[in-house]
């Protein structure tokens, strides 16, 4: 499994949000999206999508979890619609592990993302952790769980 750290820039998004439990309405989500981009001419080779969950649902009620399903866009002039929101994510350091795009892979990583972070001098910083899809991993099945990190 690869990991390694990267400083992801500042991206402008075009999202979906869904909210309540965690699970097969986030899908039903990133569908809508990219459906929305498809029509927008936004989803090519180039397109980087982000799935982001909000909040800690051993935090968080289940009914108030919010998923955001998005589109990394260069522009926001027609853009704007019923369908989609506008926003910004901020950049910084992350810990980037690619991985299989199953739920099997995806649980198997988190097992070996902790530990790895004990051991490479750095922790988990205060912002969500991030899903990205790029077009060349989407066609291999695979994503990268990227997790903010700064040094200890």
């Amino acid at each position: 499994m690869e990991m390694y750290i990267e400083n992801l820039p500042s991206y402008r998004l075009a999202y979906v949000r869904q909210v309540g439990p965690y699970g097969p309405a986030n899908a039903q989500a990133m569908n809508t999206l990219k459906q929305w981009a498809d029509k927008k001419h936004l989803l090519n080779e180039s397109a980087t999508l982000l799935g982001i969950p909000q909040d800690d649902p051993a935090t968080t009620l289940p009914q108030k979890c919010r998923y955001d399903a998005c589109i990394v866009i260069t522009e926001t002039g027609h853009l704007e619609d019923e369908f989609v929101e506008i926003g910004e994510l901020l950049g910084g350091d992350y810990l980037i592990c690619k991985v299989k795009h199953t739920a099997k892979d995806i649980q198997q990583a988190w097992h070996a993302i902790i530990p790895h972070l004990h051991t490479s001098g750095y922790v988990m910083d205060n912002k969500p952790v991030i899903e990205r899809y790029r077009w060349e991993l989407l066609h291999q099945h695979y994503c990268e769980i990227c997790v903010p990190v700064r040094p200890v």
